[in-house]
């Protein structure tokens, strides 16, 4: 198996973890901790850690955090022969503040220069659609490197997957959507995509939502995450949907929560598993990511026996 191919930006973040209540003028005890981050990152690595074959087509830096980057990711198993090395700029930064909960308090986000992994795709980036099982693709890298990625998997017949980094891209470029196999987001987003407010709906109602919506959205299926309410799932082609109850999990950080749960869903469609059980396996590395400080965290041995 040739394996997933991810394509965006490695970050790193900057965590404070406040020690009780937050209090955003004052000053708040508690830890600071760099953690490798990027939704992309997340993902390729969630995938190696998982015993998948993942290649990951992204930038570093040539420092010392740069290095580590690379190291890391190779030490769990992630394929980096397209990981390009640039002297500066190749990594991104994102500040983030979490409460005493382990929800986000506040963020800022630095972004990686995207002129070297345009050139990246624009040199390899057929190669790699070409020799891939399917694709996770960051949409908000650039409008270059989505347009020439979903063409080619066009072409190949590659299934595409999205990480939803910037939501607003994807609603300028509707047209993104509807080429992607599957769209998964969480309940917030949807609700910009279907112009209605589905923070408080129950798991039932959003999938009537879901089913109403999906033919206007243009993909073949969608998941929606809910947080604690768990998650809904529609495939437009079967004409099936359902939904999942979360696990209940006492959180040390959400952060890359989202990440692990599409890293799951994905794999378990990679392997053969229909959409109802995917999505139970997201279920569980989002579960299991919300425990740890880390941006991911590994699954127990047998993890896949349990699916």
């Amino acid at each position: 198996m040739a394996g997933t191919l991810v394509v965006g930006f490695v970050f790193v973040d900057i965590k404070g973890f406040a020690a009780g209540n937050y209090h955003p003028q004052g000053r708040n005890v508690g830890q600071v901790r760099f953690i490798h981050g990027g939704v992309s990152r997340n993902v390729a690595e969630n995938i190696a850690v998982c015993g998948m074959p993942v290649l990951f087509a992204s930038l570093y830096e040539d420092s010392a955090l740069g290095h580590d980057v690379l190291r890391r990711l190779r030490a769990v198993g992630a394929d980096t022969e397209y990981m390009r090395c640039v002297n500066e700029s190749g990594i991104g930064t994102w500040m983030v503040i979490l409460d005493g909960n382990g929800d986000v308090a506040g963020q800022i986000s630095c972004p990686p220069d995207t002129a070297a992994l345009e050139a990246l795709i624009s040199e390899r980036g057929e190669e790699m659609v070409k020799t891939c099982d399917n694709i996770i693709l960051e949409l908000d890298t650039s409008p270059y490197i989505d347009e020439m990625v979903l063409a080619w998997a066009k072409q190949y017949g590659k299934p595409v997957y999205t990480v939803v980094g910037n939501m607003s891209v994807i609603l300028d470029r509707p047209e993104f959507v509807a080429a992607l196999d599957c769209f998964v987001c969480n309940e917030i987003e949807a609700g910009r995509m279907f112009g209605r407010d589905l923070t408080e709906v129950s798991p039932d109602e959003m999938l009537c939502v879901l089913k109403e919506n999906i033919a206007a959205v243009g993909c073949r299926a969608m998941v929606i995450t809910m947080g604690e309410r768990g998650a809904v799932y529609y495939e437009a082609d079967k004409e099936t949907g359902g939904t999942v109850p979360a696990i209940p999990t006492v959180p040390a950080d959400t952060t890359g929560a989202g990440d692990a749960f599409l890293s799951g869903t994905v794999m378990g469609l990679t392997r053969g598993m229909p959409m109802s059980r995917a999505v139970e396996v997201g279920t569980y590395l989002a579960s299991k990511t919300i425990m740890t400080m880390e941006s991911c965290a590994a699954p127990e041995d047998g993890f896949w026996d349990r699916f």
